[in-house]
């Protein structure tokens, strides 16, 4: 049976993968306008949120938008409704549409806005540029009576325990013999009360991330036999899964510099490209990072690339670029519109699995402030 989701439900769903601890420090994310304590009817996915996005918004009945670039970026001195940011604030609180931001947690985030970009751009073996979160990782260990040692093993890897490379599943268990004695008014699966119990049990051990713990906790818990289970959770030295800005990958086939920037162009769908470079040399390895990525023009030089692409490219830094043999293609800020289609199909998707009767669509406007001539 379907049901009209809260604005707290969809962004569950938003903040499942693309988590709030990804964004850089000071990053100004998370919910910037209206309240998300109501039914949610429709969300429009925008790259930014301008006057002619809030309008859009009205005229398809969205009451929450989740925008890329935070509206509020910089603090507000005051609230003028007489000027242009005020004007919108008023506007977003009097058609009650709440605006939700997602910057660098979605840059960051698997099938965030540089893996969009990576796949528009056909790259293959991509890995993160530019390293910035760290996963967590612990170890759980259960005790189980050894008819249920499959099933709690099955339901921990189900929900996402056990992941080591490219492995899932991973446990280890030990054999041994668990004991209690049930106090007054329990009901054990296994014994009676008053009376001390021994039972054959398996130790299961496997490795979980710390994002995923209360979901792996709980799912075991359901799955478990026993009225209070036993269970540690200990802390583990080893790196978990590591998060970041930008990717770096291999292209299906050899292009020349000029060649990769048509390439760019047309499949970032942008009306030109700026290009650093000897326009003969060979591309094969690719670095990309939506957005502004001049700080990291190092980085996608230490990693190999033969091009890097990304935005606002500064005219020093173009300089940089060429004395250490970089090659460069800047499509402009823009190209993270990718995230607009990206985002609608992911967020459709979990909320089919929900059941969750609510209309989802990427805004239609237009907002790159540029035009060329």
């Amino acid at each position: 049976m379907s049901k009209i989701p809260n604005g707290y439900e969809i962004i569950q769903l938003f903040e499942s993968f693309s988590k709030k601890e990804y964004a850089m420090e000071g990053d100004k994310i998370g919910l910037q306008i209206g309240t998300l304590n109501k039914p949610v009817h429709g969300v429009l996915v925008a790259l930014d949120v301008l006057d002619e996005v809030v309008d859009e918004a009205i005229e398809k009945n969205a009451n929450l938008i989740i925008a890329h670039h935070p509206p509020i970026f910089r603090p507000l001195k005051n609230l003028a409704t007489d000027q242009p940011g005020g004007a919108l604030l008023e506007k977003c609180i009097k058609h009650n549409i709440a605006v939700y931001a997602a910057h660098t947690n979605l840059d960051v985030a698997a099938g965030g806005v540089n893996d969009l970009l990576a796949e528009a751009l056909q790259l293959t073996d991509t890995e993160v540029l530019a390293d910035t979160y760290l996963e967590e990782m612990k170890k759980l260990v259960v005790y189980v009576p050894k008819d249920h040692a499959d099933e709690i093993r099955a339901v921990l890897g189900q929900s996402g325990a056990g992941h080591i490379g490219m492995y899932s599943h991973c446990t280890f268990s030990s054999n041994g013999t668990g004991s209690f004695l049930p106090l007054e008014g329990t009901d054990p699966y296994i014994g009676q009360s008053g009376k001390i119990e021994f039972v054959e049990e398996e130790r299961i051990e496997t490795i979980i991330p710390g994002s995923k713990q209360r979901k792996i906790v709980s799912a075991m818990l359901k799955a478990h036999p026993y009225e209070e289970p036993a269970f540690d959770i200990y802390p583990v030295e080893g790196q978990g899964k590591a998060l970041g800005l930008g990717r770096i990958g291999i292209l299906g086939h050899d292009m020349t510099l000029s060649e990769f920037a048509r390439h760019v162009k047309e499949a970032l769908d942008v009306p030109c490209v700026r290009m650093v470079g000897n326009k003969d040399a060979k591309i094969r390895k690719v670095a990309v990072l939506g957005g502004d990525g001049n700080k990291y023009i190092h980085q996608a030089k230490r990693k190999g690339a033969d091009v890097y692409v990304t935005g606002d490219l500064y005219y020093h830094v173009a300089h940089d670029a060429m004395m250490m043999g970089l090659n460069v293609i800047d499509p402009g800020h823009n190209v993270e519109k990718v995230m607009k289609k990206g985002v609608t199909d992911l967020l459709l998707s979990m909320c089919e699995e929900k059941k969750f009767e609510v209309s989802i669509f990427p805004s239609e406007i237009h907002t790159d402030p540029f035009t060329f001539v």
